[in-house]
């Protein structure tokens, strides 16, 4: 039987998966299978944790609707506390897609991590057009003008005086697969409180709203700060509680979040199809 790792950041869920010694295989509707909340394990998304031959563990990210993931932050930080409990380390490098990120369990069982910097071309994010990332007009009616971002995964965000004012799950569902997007879009609604505090809430490509998600968190706050809202070290409230982003204008984005052990179990082959 399979074992695997049930964990969360802020309730942003995930099924943790080992796939160093066994490399494992698991097709897209496997993995939707095994989402699903009533005939599955349910989570928001499941890491796969591989070797590397330039850092201590590769991590692969899939999400709810079986498809691949370039980036996740909570997942990263869930990775790094499972594997520093089976290796005694606190401080690991993880490969993720082409980027390799520092991470540090403390011992208050929260974990940082130093995610990929922001990338604002057009063609990082991607768009399907030239357009100016920091002011995109016109996606949606009755929103301003979005910011986009790519943080490894691509990220668009609304900044609104009032989080009341949309229905982010319907308008995040809408905006997912706006074809500006190619490759779709996770969508953030953020209220900047004070130059050092944010609420969030994300609508997660694949998954849809969540309780929280640090690439979202991330992508959040250098777009803020890019349009001259907040300091370089802020508090991001979002549904499941918080995180600390900071960012210098310059290279990769520091994440500080919790990242909890739920529970630990096998998988049966009824559920995997056998």
């Amino acid at each position: 039987m399979i074992e695997f790792t049930k964990m969360h950041g802020l309730g942003n869920d995930f099924a943790l998966f080992d796939g160093r010694a066994h490399p494992l295989r698991l097709e897209a509707a496997t993995i939707t299978r095994l989402a699903d909340r009533r005939r599955g394990i349910g989570f928001d998304q499941l890491v796969l944790v591989e070797t590397s031959a330039v850092a201590d563990a590769r991590l692969r990210f899939f999400n709810a609707d079986g498809s691949e993931s370039g980036a996740c932050g909570n997942g990263t930080r869930c990775a790094a506390r499972w594997l520093a409990a089976r290796s005694g380390q606190t401080r690991l490098r993880l490969e993720v897609g082409e980027a390799i990120l520092a991470a540090e369990v403390h011992e208050d069982g929260t974990v940082t991590v130093d995610m990929p910097p922001p990338r604002f071309d057009w063609q990082a994010v991607p768009l399907a057009e030239v357009r100016d990332t920091l002011w995109l007009e016109g996606l949606a009616p009755g929103l301003p003008a979005g910011a986009a971002v790519s943080m490894g995964n691509p990220h668009l965000v609304f900044f609104l005086d009032d989080l009341a004012e949309v229905d982010a799950a319907r308008v995040g569902a809408q905006l997912e697969r706006h074809p500006l997007f190619p490759e779709r879009v996770n969508v953030g609604f953020a209220q900047v409180l004070t130059p050092e505090r944010m609420r969030l809430r994300v609508f997660e490509r694949g998954v849809g709203l969540t309780p929280a998600c640090g690439s979202g968190a991330c992508a959040a706050m250098v777009t803020a700060r890019r349009r001259g809202l907040v300091s370089e070290r802020v508090r991001i409230i979002l549904d499941g509680g918080e995180l600390e982003i900071a960012w210098p204008d310059a290279g990769p984005v520091r994440m500080r979040g919790p990242a909890v052990t739920v529970y630990e179990g096998r998988l049966h082959p009824d559920v995997l199809g056998a």
